[in-house]
């Protein structure tokens, strides 16, 4: 436990890529075969089972520093992390007790967490406490609550096993790629330069594009590059090899069980077969947008509602493997052209819905799934696509893709290859009505701020954002949140409306969670209108304009 808890101090004081990769290799080099496979499988941003909510943790803590509740929560918010909050505040272990490995830790006191009663919970937490080191009890807290994170790419910890193993990155990237659970004897044969990944539901590493930051003719010739549209829908790869179909996430979820249309429509592709893509919600001739689609993923069980409401279509864009062979290191070109052999029919978004595939079971009238390829946006110059471009929203898509001709397909994010030319983020002037501390070195500072929009004589809140003002702005405007709060909810300010801020999203949606009926899209600060007054602000009735006409209706 002592060697992974300096691990993730070593990871969480530094921003240097290389210095992480260091401590990585000097970790898995070190630890056991079972140790390093739980904490290759927590740096991987597997899904951790919570022993004890923080609610109990907060008052046995308290309890045992003899301190009394208030002092805690005001502990913590100066220190701005609970488990490190609870660290501090705790009396040294009485004695020194060896130090158990990170697996012994996971099954003697994590695992029984989960299934104990609040009493068992209590007498485990504080036994382990005095066997536990400051530095352990932080990584130890998280872990119990299931708030373990830390600051490394899983592209840095596929570096260092692959520094240790004397494989490529890349390599052994996809050897990462779609482990669910991970033993000690996976461990050590994701370490044997020789193994072979072989098995046939395992995803390629996704290749990821970077935001256009300068003009687009300093690329170069426009004739070197393929544009498309930048679909508006969830990165996924879907995989054909043998009996075997399945739909993976960018994020690594397997999302076959929420797209059960998409993995029947699977059936017609060729054996040994790869397509890397989009899935869209798309209904008839409309696209739905995200905000629907998000209703789809995550879904162990879809129901025939639900497939009615909101079909879904795969569009892909590239061929990752074909007849069973690896095709990454081929120009984009060549993949591209493979694609288009395999005659799916390109998409549009009035496209027509005529090519029916097998009904699925206890499924009535079910929408037509499809698998569509999407085409290449023409043009003759960076001007003519920068007019295409300007269509991007009334096309219900983000903007373009801009992908070089030549590009093989590539692991993670480097860039030069691969751009994505969004369009300019909608915008609107909202009210400050709420702030909340931040964490970690702004956890002093309010940080976290609800805005608001007028709806008729009064402001509903629009939206919550967190980042866009600088260092000295935040502060500036901490001390005028202090000034004029209102009233005080927990670690909630209520201030008096008298701040303006330009607010930036990328989209927007029709949504009942939310008192204004409307949910924006990574909304974030813009800046700060300080020559605006707070009735100068924007209207609830400006942001419904922009909703789709499909959500026109859904307005409260």
């Amino acid at each position: 436990m002592r060697r992974f808890a300096r691990l993730f101090h070593d990871l969480d004081a530094t921003t240097r890529t290389a210095e992480k990769v260091r401590a990585l290799v000097v970790y898995f080099s070190e630890a056991p075969a079972e140790d390093a496979a739980v904490a290759l499988a927590m740096l991987s941003g597997k899904r951790q089972r919570r022993g004890v909510t923080t609610t109990l943790l907060r008052a046995w803590a308290a309890e045992a520093a003899g301190i009394p509740d208030w002092l805690l929560e005001e502990s913590y918010a100066a220190v701005g992390d609970l488990a490190e909050t609870i660290a501090l505040v705790l009396p040294d272990a009485a004695v020194d007790a060896p130090s158990r490995g990170l697996a012994e830790m996971i099954a003697a006191t994590i695992e029984p967490l989960a299934a104990a009663d609040p009493a068992e919970k209590q007498r485990i937490v504080t036994a382990t406490w005095q066997q536990l080191h400051r530095d352990e009890r932080v990584v130890w807290h998280k872990l119990i609550t299931g708030g373990f994170r830390v600051g490394v790419a899983r592209t840095l910890v596929a570096r260092a096993l692959a520094e240790i193993a004397g494989v490529e990155p890349a390599t052994m990237a996809h050897r990462l790629m779609g482990l669910s659970a991970i033993t000690a004897e996976d461990y050590q044969k994701l370490l044997d330069a020789d193994a072979a990944v072989d098995d046939p539901t395992r995803p390629y590493p996704f290749f990821l594009a970077s935001p256009v930051d300068e003009a687009v003719a300093s690329l170069g010739d426009v004739a070197d590059w393929s544009a498309e549209w930048k679909w508006d829908g969830m990165r996924a790869q879907l995989i054909r090899r043998g009996d075997v179909r399945v739909l993976w996430t960018r994020g690594e979820e397997l999302a076959s069980d929420a797209f059960p249309e998409l993995i029947a429509a699977a059936e017609r592709l060729p054996e040994g077969c790869v397509l890397d893509g989009e899935v869209l919600a798309y209904d008839e001739c409309e696209l739905l947008g995200f905000a629907a689609l998000s209703r789809r993923a995550g879904r162990r069980r879809v129901t025939a509602k639900v497939l009615r409401e909101i079909p879904c279509v795969f569009v892909a864009y590239d061929l990752l493997e074909a007849d069973g062979q690896d095709l990454r290191e081929e120009p984009l070109h060549v993949r591209r052209a493979r694609l288009a052999a395999l005659g799916l029919p390109a998409f549009k978004e009035t496209a027509d819905r005529t090519e029916p595939t097998a009904p699925l079971d206890g499924v009535e009238e079910a929408p037509a799934p499809r698998l569509f390829f999407s085409p290449r946006v023409s043009a003759d110059s960076w001007e003519a696509l920068a007019e295409a471009r300007a269509t991007s929203r009334e096309r219900g898509v983000e903007g373009l893709m801009l992908k070089r001709c030549e590009s093989p397909y590539r692991v993670g994010r480097p860039r030069g290859d691969w751009w994505k030319w969004k369009v300019d983020p909608l915008e609107i002037d909202a009210v400050l009505l709420y702030a909340q501390a931040g964490h970690g070195r702004r956890a002093s500072l309010h940080t976290d701020y609800t805005l608001g929009v007028w709806d008729g004589d009064l402001l509903v809140p629009a939206a919550k954002a967190y980042s866009g003002l600088t260092d000295a702005e935040i502060a500036e405007i901490d001390r005028i949140i202090r000034q004029t709060t209102r009233e005080r909810h927990g670690p909630v300010r209520v201030v008096e409306p008298t701040l303006v801020f330009q607010l930036a999203f990328d989209g927007i949606a029709a949504s009942k969670r939310h008192k204004s009926g409307i949910a924006l899209r990574f909304p974030r600060i813009a800046r700060w209108r300080r020559e605006k007054q707070p009735a100068e602000a924007g209207r609830l009735e400006d942001l419904r304009a922009l909703l789709p006409p499909s959500q026109q209706a859904e307005r409260p």
